[in-house]
């Protein structure tokens, strides 16, 4: 699953990236498998994509890769990544957000749609969330990315913050204060209803970063493969419904019927 000198920041990405690429195969094989007009290449949209963490690498799978996002800057480094990955021809960066999402991209034009780190930031989660959905072919997939809010509880608590934990955990937007820099966090149950309520079939659901934001950096750069034995640890436990209640992260992969 990974090679044991890919840097540590892989970690935040790695489980995501492996189901991600898994579901793509799976929709290009059924694409293909649908007789004329078959299609190698699919129609991918990145809601907040930002450099292109995740859409220059769906571009060198061979996939045409849509990114919206509201910074001009990260759409200027977006484009530069692409040009260094010999991918540019596949990349389109495009200036939005997931409020007027129709506004610069085509609603039901995509076979796959990421909606990471979005919905955290956005004033209705519903919405960001249907129009995710609207912008998916029939049979489409949406891969959905999200803050944890079990995960951050129990950082916070590990860390001797104990109130700023409490705080977290009875919030209705499990924020632990007022420096907390992120506006949103979710449970696994509240992603996968927001996914059902707007019409999609809930394939499975991740936990992501269960260790890796607790376990000492030191300890993984020094141990001889102790990182590539942690990427194992955190695909084994990804699924597991044990596990996502103190993930960092959630992740839920859905169809569109």
């Amino acid at each position: 699953m990974s090679d044991p000198l890919r840097p540590r920041a892989s970690l935040r990405t790695a489980v995501v990236w492996d189901v991600l690429k898994d579901a793509l195969d799976r929709r290009v094989k059924a694409e293909q498998q649908g007789g004329d007009g078959a299609r190698d290449a699919l129609d991918v949209l990145d809601t907040g994509g930002g450099t292109g963490n995740f859409a220059v690498p769906v571009a060198r799978l061979g996939h045409r890769v849509t990114v919206v996002d509201p910074s001009p800057n990260a759409l200027f480094a977006l484009e530069r990544r692409a040009a260094e990955a010999d991918v540019a021809d596949r990349v389109r960066g495009v200036q939005g957000d997931a409020h007027g999402l129709f506004d610069v991209v085509e609603r039901g034009g995509y076979d796959a749609v990421l909606c990471h780190g979005v919905l955290e930031y956005v004033d209705d989660p519903a919405e960001g969330v249907r129009n995710a959905v609207a912008a998916l072919r029939p049979a489409g997939v949406l891969s959905l990315l999200a803050a944890g809010l079990g995960g951050a509880v129990l950082a916070r608590a590990l860390a001797g913050h104990f109130t700023e934990a409490r705080q977290a955990l009875t919030d209705p937007a499990g924020r632990w204060g007022e420096g907390d820099p992120v506006p949103r966090r979710f449970t696994a149950d509240q992603l996968s209803d927001l996914v059902t309520a707007a019409g999609l079939r809930v394939g499975a659901v991740h936990g992501v970063r269960v260790f890796a934001d607790l376990v000492p950096g030191v300890l993984v750069d020094t141990e001889p493969g102790a990182m590539d034995a942690l990427l194992r640890l955190e695909a084994a436990a990804a699924e597991q419904p044990a596990f996502h209640s103190v993930a960092t992260q959630l992740h839920v992969l859905a169809e569109r019927p």
